[in-house]
């Protein structure tokens, strides 16, 4: 059993309500491992996040990101906390512009006057991206209420519904994240439509729970509602922590919305140990 000697330094970010602990990996930092991301998820004994966002250095981008949900399993994506690190490596560094490298490649961001945006790259419409567990179509599964399935680096099973405030999300929820048909669990989204291009969306995230925003959920909402014709594809989402504005162009399904930075802390040694 490894012993800690040091402590470990973190941010705390959210997105529209989506809550990160953000760790500096660059250099010689600290490794975060599964049980110390569970560790710190716990909204009680440790910080608590929807995900955990890990910035390493990257020969290709300007930094390299790894995510963890809350239970300690890996996010491929995770476009909020994309957009928090973005924010905060910009004003960093006094650019506008960014690179970063994560599992699905390299992301772009830029400084949006107060917001950020995100190109989160093209999405993934075909059975086997998504992934799903047999070859099907993607815009109607065959599950009660005909959900559109959409990989944006993860899975996702959107089903648009008269009022989606109306959806008992924490009964319905893990029941379609651990269905079958999703072979690496997937995020929900229950969806509506406000008005011309306009979309009320509450999601259930893959190892998470309910989250007040998802990016990467959002992204596969506006693409779900424009291939289905209910949309255009420049939507804009209103979700439980504010409005995101999602636009599905050539280049990829960029993001923009606003970001805070929160606090800075520090865990200590007594914590780091206990996860051990």
């Amino acid at each position: 059993m490894a012993i800690m000697t040091q402590q470990i330094s973190f941010m705390k970010m959210h997105g529209l309500g989506n809550d990160f602990v953000i760790v500096d990996s660059r250099g010689h930092g600290p490794v975060i491992s599964p049980e110390i991301a569970r560790g710190l998820g716990n909204r009680h004994l440790g910080v608590g996040f929807d995900q955990l966002a890990v910035i390493n250095d990257s020969p290709q981008a300007d930094v390299a990101l790894i995510f963890f949900n809350a239970d300690g399993s890996t996010a491929g994506a995770c476009g909020n906390a994309t957009r928090c690190v973005a924010q905060y490596e910009m004003q960093r560094l006094g650019r506008e512009t960014l690179s970063l490298m994560t599992e699905r490649g390299i992301l772009h961001a830029r400084q949006e006057g107060a917001l950020v945006s995100v190109n989160m790259g093209q999405p993934l419409l075909a059975w086997d991206e998504v992934p799903l567990a047999r070859e099907m179509e993607t815009l109607h599964l065959p599950l009660e209420g005909e959900p559109t399935a959409t990989g944006m680096g993860n899975p996702h099973c959107t089903f648009f519904v008269e009022d989606a405030d109306a959806v008992d999300l924490q009964q319905l929820g893990p029941r379609f994240e651990h269905d079958p048909l999703f072979p690496e669990r997937t995020n929900v989204q229950f969806v509506h439509m406000i008005g011309e291009n306009r979309l009320r969306m509450r999601v259930w995230e893959r190892g998470v729970g309910v989250t007040l925003a998802s990016g990467s959920s959002s992204c596969a909402t506006a693409v779900a509602a424009a291939r289905l014709g209910l949309t255009g594809r420049r939507v804009e989402i209103q979700l439980d922590g504010g409005l995101i504005d999602i636009d599905w162009r050539d280049d990829g399904v960029w993001m923009t919305g606003a970001t805070m930075h929160v606090f800075n802390g520090v865990l200590t040694v007594q914590f780091l140990e206990s996860l051990q």
